[in-house]
């Protein structure tokens, strides 16, 4: 895990308008949206930063959101499992659910079924209409919290991250689970998808990746000093991983090895990083405890 020393992105700039940690983050290629502890949803021009106009303020830290129906629209979870559908062209709210019994922690639209999904810190899947913004299907695991939800690139399986340890693996036309395999001792906290790879992050900071045909174990690295909260892909042939051990890593994907590190002396966060966002094959965003997020970039 040898890290090298050329840096692939810099800081592009920081938004330090928030009041407390920011948990969640979406963008629609024109404006990035972010979720906060201080109960607001926040819109903010993608090329300075600057703050627009349009704002959301709820009665509760907004957990996570997503925009979702073609960017037309965005789903915001609360911290006590309200979860609100707004429509971003009329201005106006669509629908309010009170479904999920504790806090919503991840959204995530499957556009080849209508669907968007949401999970909970008891285990429990939520299955929505797009469309219709209606419940189709509401589904307990018991599995503790379901920090991520990660779909295939055809939408005919679903992944979640069991805070039990085991990755489940669901068909998205009746859900039933098609298997689950343990992953990670005290929780799987993340989980991305890329080519014929499943890889994820877990509560004990390694980062494992699975043959997405039999499961089986190809590669573990320990990458972090505590839990990985969040995996994506970006550039060609690398992923970015953020930690609550205040870094970013970027790596290489056939190798697993240490492409950056980003940490406050690289312009990086002072807290824990709960989010990564990737806006575009160059330019990636980051949000954090330390009330900030961060926009970075290559040149």
């Amino acid at each position: 895990m040898k890290s090298q020393t050329a840096k692939i992105v810099t800081l592009k700039f920081s938004i330090k308008e928030h009041k407390a940690s920011v948990y969640a983050l979406s963008c629609d290629g024109q404006f990035l949206y972010s979720g906060s502890g201080d109960r607001f949803v926040t819109r903010w021009n993608l090329e300075n930063g600057t703050q627009d106009k349009f704002a959301i303020r709820f009665e509760h830290a907004v957990f996570a959101l997503s925009l979702f129906d073609d960017n037309n629209k965005i789903a915001v979870g609360l911290e006590n499992g309200h979860l609100h559908f707004f429509d971003l062209v009329l201005r106006k709210e669509l629908k309010f659910y009170v479904q999920h019994p504790s806090g919503i922690f991840a959204i995530a639209e499957n556009q080849h079924k209508n669907h968007l999904y949401t999970s909970d810190a008891d285990g429990n899947l939520a299955v929505w209409d797009t469309k219709t913004n209606e419940l189709l299907l509401f589904l307990p695991f018991a599995c503790g919290k379901i920090r991520c939800i990660s779909l295939n690139e055809t939408g005919e399986l679903l992944y979640l991250s069991g805070q039990d340890g085991y990755i489940y693996v669901l068909e998205t036309n009746f859900f039933n689970v098609l298997h689950r395999f343990y992953a990670h001792k005290d929780g799987v906290t993340a989980i991305h998808l890329v080519e014929n790879k499943i890889i994820s992050g877990g509560k004990d900071a390694w980062l494992r990746v699975w043959n997405s045909e039999n499961y089986s174990l190809v590669h573990s690295v320990p990458a972090h000093n505590f839990a990985i909260y969040d995996i994506k892909s970006f550039g060609k042939n690398q992923i970015v991983t953020a930690s609550r051990d205040k870094t970013v890593k970027l790596w290489s994907l056939d190798k697993l090895e240490v492409l950056q590190r980003i940490s406050v002396k690289e312009g990086g966060h002072t807290h824990s990083v709960n989010k990564v966002f990737v806006i575009n094959e160059k330019e990636f965003a980051t949000c954090s405890d330390d009330k900030s997020i961060r926009v970075f970039a290559t040149y």
